[in-house]
């Protein structure tokens, strides 16, 4: 078992967006995602299938066609490839990540 410090705020260096992994395994990686109020998400579409489960702040999120609110306990599942991102946001947001299998860091090229 591991105990893993996670679900806290943490700006990245240039204060915007921070993604900090948390957890690796083969099948799975973990991380927590910090989104400043006011921020932008700039990320591409993953090769991995992804779940974000949001933990602190309120803002909105986009993905497959359909955007919804999101905030605290918020669950939001993307499939691998699909585009995405949060935004909107009101308050500053932190939601846990899970990919499956672990992040590979490579965007999706082409289709």
């Amino acid at each position: 078992m591991e105990i893993i410090d996670s679900g806290r705020f943490r700006p990245g260096a240039d204060g915007g967006a921070e993604y900090l992994e948390q957890l690796r395994v083969p099948a799975l990686s973990f991380g927590t995602y910090s989104l400043p109020a006011g921020s932008a998400d700039g990320q591409s579409p993953h090769r991995e299938d992804e779940v974000y489960v949001v933990t602190q702040g309120r803002g909105r999120f986009t993905s497959g066609g359909r955007t919804v609110e999101v905030g605290p306990g918020t669950a939001l599942f993307v499939p691998a490839m699909e585009a995405h991102r949060f935004h909107d946001i009101a308050e500053d947001l932190v939601a846990l990540v899970f990919f499956a299998p672990a992040y590979s860091g490579v965007p999706q090229t082409g289709a």
